[in-house]
């Protein structure tokens, strides 16, 4: 097994997850197979009672691990499935310890950071490494492992010291350090700095790391008497100095890595240059087009992202990139409008008129509208008329998790005429429960008590949108993060009203989806599709609410009925790229600096 190690220096935030994710997307182009392992040093046992305030989404994995969002740039950029054990925290990895000491595993020894956490830290990875996450049997071939936080947090000492006995215990050749760094450009001078970097290094090598590669983050491209500078200060070989310069879009992240021959560096290190006596070379042509068709959209799709946590777009960071991966396979560019759901409510109009208007306006003006999960009651009146405002007013709707809870109650209330329609979960005493608590639920315990991970979907109505969307299959396995579920009791009344609960568990008692027939597009979903959704298979649910937006529904429904699926290239046997797609009847040609691949982009679909 190898292992890549990404770190970051100087400030947070950088981005070392998508430059984890990248490198192995180019690792995986080159022909290895990759596994994923994100390290934070935080003391919570997961990321499941955490705020998305305090550190974003929390990702839900298909063995219901709830994790930090990373993980979920990892799956969508790898197209891989991750475990729970992925994931590495301070809190897993002190009570694993704790727990070996109550066991009497150390016979009686003193238990210590040094060597007993230590230890168990590189035990987790090498086991954990060892599993494979791709579908195929055996282990990967290479272990991309990311240390979250930055060089120098009291925090995260112990994982460094483990770190450096663990690139001493697999040896050379078997370990390879990349360190993401900043070099700012002060507006004063307009001179990219390196002093922050030196730091950064010079207190890496302190504790015991020595940098193969920098990853150095600037809004240009680094001047080459940056990299000289940074190679004899920070004993890194210029060639092994990578700039990650702002691009239009995360998806030429790869492609920069590999125009500066970013993985000819880590195969070397790696002592992979020549497999089998064969160069390995990315193959990035998807890609490359994907990149391509981004930068060329410019008919717009409007969604209205009605939620509690708008104020921290990491907080719906999934949602935003099935949003992105849909609105791209239906050739629209994306405008995400957030709309907080509390300046929806008629208190805001009081208390706040601009803001109620402001929102008010977002909402009218959007082609759809999209209501995330969330927990608590606070805003939550503000999406019931966000919900009822589609519904009457035919905009496209999808509702996700308490999204599809909300439109229950809205329909109960506005549609059956029960006034007092509410969860449970906001209202305990309501005389007219739609959702209530799960049977099997946990009042008492928060973390890892949800119905959590992939469970399996049933159709009930062959002809419904969703069932059409996903193929015509007869179930799906999605992902699920719930603790309340619409009331079984009041289904019939439900359906009597019209309100068609299209999608049930395998028990029939557990209403999986929603649709209302006569609506140009209004779904609600109990899982939560987006964390499926990757960009080269988009999710079916966000694909047909982006579709409804733009005006392509029909299209697609007829297209995915007949096995026809819209992806970002279609390779034609002259080695090419195309979208195989015209815009006002015209193809529109494409050149893309990073290759000499011809592209054709367009905005009304694809069409085989």
């Amino acid at each position: 097994m190898k292992y890549v190690l990404v770190t970051g220096g100087v400030v947070s935030g950088l981005g070392k997850g998508v430059t984890a994710s990248s490198i192995g997307v180019v690792l995986k182009a080159c022909g290895f197979r990759i596994t994923s392992i994100k390290i934070d040093p935080y003391l919570n046992t997961d990321a499941g009672t955490m705020s998305p305030f305090e550190h974003g989404e929390v990702f839900v994995l298909d063995d219901g691990g709830e994790v930090d969002l990373d993980l979920g740039n990892y799956e969508r950029f790898l197209d891989i499935k991750l475990t729970r054990d992925n994931n590495i925290t301070t809190g897993k990895i002190y009570q694993s310890v704790i727990d070996k000491e109550r066991k009497g595993e150390y016979l009686g020894k003193t238990v210590q950071v040094v060597p007993h956490i230590t230890n168990a830290i590189q035990e987790w990875i090498e086991r954990v490494a060892m599993i494979p996450v791709d579908g195929m049997e055996g282990p990967a071939d290479v272990c991309v492992i990311e240390l979250g936080g930055t060089i120098g947090d009291i925090e995260s000492m112990p994982f460094i010291e483990a770190l450096g006995q663990f690139s001493y215990r697999v040896g050379p050749g078997n370990f390879c350090l990349v360190h993401v760094s900043l070099v700012p450009v002060l507006n004063v001078v307009g001179e990219q700095k390196t002093k922050p970097t030196q730091h950064s290094v010079r207190g890496l090598r302190g504790l015991g790391l020595t940098p193969n590669i920098l990853a150095c983050r600037s809004t240009k491209e680094l001047e080459d008497s940056v990299k000289e500078k940074l190679s004899q200060f920070c004993h890194v070989p210029a060639a092994n100095i990578i700039t990650l310069y702002d691009v239009s879009n995360i998806w030429r992240i790869p492609l920069l890595l590999c125009d500066q021959k970013a993985h000819e560096a880590i195969l070397k290190v790696l002592n992979l240059e020549r497999v089998d006596s064969i160069a390995r070379e990315p193959k990035l042509d998807e890609w490359v087009a994907r990149a391509a068709i981004f930068d060329t959209l410019h008919d717009t799709v409007r969604i209205a992202m009605v939620g509690k946590y708008t104020g921290l777009s990491d907080s719906y960071l999934s949602v935003l990139k099935a949003l992105l991966h849909a609105s791209v396979d239906c050739r629209r560019k994306l405008v995400v409008d957030w709309v907080a759901s509390t300046d929806l409510e008629d208190s805001t109009a009081i208390e706040a008129p601009d803001a109620y208007k402001t929102s008010w306006n977002l909402l009218k003006g959007a082609d759809g509208i999209l209501v995330p999960g969330g927990f608590g009651d606070r805003g939550v009146e503000g999406k019931i008329l966000a919900a009822k405002y589609a519904r009457e007013k035919n905009v496209p709707y999808l509702g996700i998790c308490l999204g599809m809870q909300i439109a229950v109650v809205e329909y109960a209330r506005h549609v059956m005429n029960f006034t007092d329609a509410n969860s449970t979960e906001f209202d305990p005493n309501t005389k007219t429960p739609c959702v209530i608590f799960m049977p099997e639920g946990s009042k008492t315990h928060m973390g890892a008590t949800m119905r959590l991970g992939s469970r399996r979907t049933f159709f009930k109505i062959a002809d419904c949108k969703s069932s059409k969307l996903y193929g015509n299959v007869t179930y799906v396995d999605e992902r699920h993060r719930h603790r309340y579920e619409v009331n079984p009791d009041m289904v019939p009344e439900f359906e009597k009203a019209g309100l068609q609960f299209v999608g049930k568990d395998d028990t029939g008692r557990r209403m999986e989806m929603i649709e209302i027939p006569n609506h140009r597009y209004f779904v609600g979903a109990q899982f939560h599709p987006e964390f499926k959704s990757r960009p080269s298979k988009p999710s079916p649910l966000f694909v047909g609410l982006i579709a409804a937006a733009s005006g392509q529904l029909d299209r697609v429904l007829q297209d995915r009925c007949n096995g026809h699926v819209g992806s970002a290239k279609h390779v034609l046997s002259n080695g090419s790229y195309t979208s195989a797609v015209h815009q006002n009847g015209n193809p529109k040609k494409l050149t893309n600096g990073l290759s000499n691949g011809t592209y054709y982009a367009n905005g009304n679909g694809v069409h085989a």
